[in-house]
């Protein structure tokens, strides 16, 4: 088991610092999660209402990702903290920031699904539906790592991209040929492309978060290293 427990430092008001940063990042996390379940089902079933829930809940997230940032920078100056603390509070900025993109990608999916409000049926439901899930799995076991602070299953998030980009490319083919084949639909077409777009770079981010892990937990920078050598 690659998993790390946090220290425990002469100052107990260090460690509780530490431990109610790392809730609070689970606890934003979460919110995530929900929040792009919710845009993703406003999208598939033209529910404006959850998507209008989906937007309004974004500022809830920024709160949590300036809040974090703010103590963590805190801890920073005033703890000067050295080794996997000092990785723990680096990485920790990081994956907020990736938690926050991901949001503001949930936002433009529940965006498209009030611009399409239902009248686009034709987009390739069951092969976005499915991206859908494969990426809403990589969010969900990047948090999991996050909460257990272990490198184990990084390689099956990564996996799990490769799957996200070549079912990206399936729906883009079939996109391009619906614009091809009636101009008409090139408007409504557009707005679906760019939701499987935000959905793909969703995917991209979850990766970020596990190399983020990784540095935190190894010391080590793998970005731009192959799956295979993770």
């Amino acid at each position: 088991m690659d998993n790390v427990k946090m220290g425990h430092h002469i100052s107990g008001q260090f460690d509780k610092d530490l431990d109610d940063i790392r809730n609070k990042v689970l606890t934003m996390g979460g919110l995530v999660e929900r929040q792009l379940e919710n845009a993703v089902q406003a999208f598939t079933t033209g529910n404006l209402e959850l998507a209008e829930q989906v937007i309004k809940q974004d500022k809830d997230i920024d709160a949590y990702e300036t809040s974090i940032d703010l103590e963590c920078t805190q801890i920073l100056a005033l703890r000067q903290p050295t080794a996997f603390d000092l990785r723990f509070l680096l990485s920790v900025v990081k994956i907020i920031h990736e938690l926050q993109r991901m949001a503001h990608k949930s936002v433009r999916i529940a965006e498209m699904a009030i611009r399409l409000d239902g009248n686009d049926g034709k987009f390739p439901r069951y092969e976005l539906e499915h991206m859908a899930e494969l990426v809403i799995k990589m969010l969900h076991d990047a948090l999991d790592l996050f909460a257990r602070l272990s490198v184990e299953g990084v390689t099956a998030i990564t996996d799990k991209d490769v799957n996200v980009d070549r079912e990206y490319d399936n729906i883009l083919r079939q996109l391009i040929t619906r614009m091809m084949e009636d101009p008409r639909n090139i408007t409504r077409t557009l707005d679906v492309l760019w939701t499987v777009r935000a959905l793909e770079r969703i995917g991209d981010y979850s990766c970020f978060m596990c190399e983020h892990l990784v540095y935190m937990i190894k010391g080590q920078k793998i970005r731009l290293t192959k799956g295979d050598e993770l």
